[in-house]
C-alpha cells in the first residue's frame, strides 16, 4: 500500500509522515531553566513583567517568545481570573472540596500536579501524588509530553497501595480528563479541583516542587533522562524516609504517615492507623 494511501485512511496529510521535532535551541534552554527557577519565587508574573525581568538580566527576549516557551513548560501565572471553567473540551469541572476542611489523618487528601524539570540537553515534565497530611510522595512518573499517558499511569500505581477519601488536582487538561477522572470515580474517591490560578489551593504540591528542585534538580544539572531518572529514583525515598520535615516537627513524611513519630506537630498528631508500606513510583 502506497504511503498517500496509507494516509489517507488515517486521515492525515503526507506532510505528517515526514515531520520531524526540532528541538529547543540552546539559548532557548538556558532562558526555560531561568523561567523555572524563578518561577518559584514569582509564579504571580505574567509574560510582561517576565519580558522586563528578563531583559534586565541582560537576555534579548520579547513577550511573544515568553509566551510560547510558558506554553511549552506548562506554566501560566498565577492570580484569580474571571473564567474559571475553561478547560479540554467536554471535560468536567468538579467543585473545590477542601475550603475549611480540617486534615487529620493520613490518606484523607492526596493531591497532583505537574512540573518542568530542565536537563542540559533537553527537559522533562514530572508528576507527583502527595498526602496531604503526612508530606508523604506516593509515587511519581516521568514524561517528555504534557500528555494525560504518564499521569494515569501515576493514579494507577498509587490507587494499587492505597486509597483516599479526597483527591485534590488542578483544572489542567491531564487531570480533567476522563481517563483520569474515571478511575478516581471508579475508586469510590471524592474528586476535588483547584480554583484556575490559584496557587495556595494546592499549596503543598507546590512547596514539593521547590524542596525537589532545590535540593537535588538543581544541583544535579541532569545532563539526560537516564541521569534524571536515577537522580529522583534516589530522592524521593530519601526525602520520605530519611529527610526531617520542619513542619512535621522534624519528623519525616513516612514516620508520621505510618503514625511513628512522637508528639505533635503542626497538623496534630499523627494517625495510627497502619497502611501497607508504599513504594516509590518508578518514572
Amino acid at each position: 500500500m502506497s504511503v498517500s494511501r496509507q494516509c489517507d485512511l488515517l486521515g492525515l496529510p503526507r506532510s505528517t509522515l515526514y515531520y520531524a521535532a526540532v528541538p529547543e535551541t540552546a539559548a532557548n534552554l538556558s532562558l526555560m531553566r531561568q523561567l523555572d527557577e524563578q518561577y518559584l519565587r514569582t509564579p504571580f508574573f505574567g509574560s510582561r513583567r517576565w519580558a522586563v525581568w528578563l531583559q534586565k538580566q541582560g537576555y534579548r527576549v520579547n513577550r511573544k517568545r515568553l509566551q510560547r516557551l510558558m506554553r511549552r513548560m506548562g506554566l501560566e501565572a498565577l492570580y484569580p481570573k474571571p473564567r474559571t471553567t475553561v478547560t479540554g473540551p467536554g471535560h468536567k469541572i468538579y467543585p473545590y472540596l477542601l475550603r475549611n476542611l480540617e486534615i487529620t489523618r493520613p490518606n484523607q487528601v492526596w493531591s497532583t500536579d505537574i512540573t518542568y524539570v530542565p536537563l542540559q540537553c533537553g527537559f522533562l515534565y514530572l508528576v507527583a501524588i502527595l498526602d496531604w497530611y503526612s508530606r508523604y510522595v506516593v509515587t511519581w512518573r516521568l514524561s517528555n509530553s504534557l500528555d494525560e499517558v504518564f499521569c494515569v499511569e501515576a493514579l494507577e500505581e498509587a490507587l494499587s497501595w492505597g486509597r483516599p477519601e479526597i483527591f485534590n488536582t488542578d483544572q489542567g487538561v491531564q487531570f480533567t480528563s476522563r481517563a483520569f477522572t474515571g478511575k478516581l470515580e471508579e475508586a469510590g474517591v471524592a474528586i476535588s479541583m483547584d480554583g484556575r490560578g490559584r496557587a495556595l489551593d494546592n499549596v503543598f504540591v507546590e512547596r514539593l516542587w521547590r524542596t525537589v528542585k532545590y535540593e537535588e534538580i538543581y544541583l544535579k544539572a541532569y545532563e539526560g533522562v537516564a541521569e534524571c531518572r536515577q537522580g529522583l529514583e534516589w530522592y524521593f525515598p530519601f526525602y520520605n524516609h530519611e529527610r526531617p520535615h520542619q513542619s512535621l516537627d522534624y519528623r519525616t513524611p513516612w514516620e508520621v504517615h505510618q503514625g511513628n513519630g512522637q508528639g505533635k506537630g503542626r497538623q496534630g498528631k499523627a494517625s495510627r492507623r497502619r497502611t501497607k508500606p508504599w513504594l516509590v513510583g518508578q518514572g
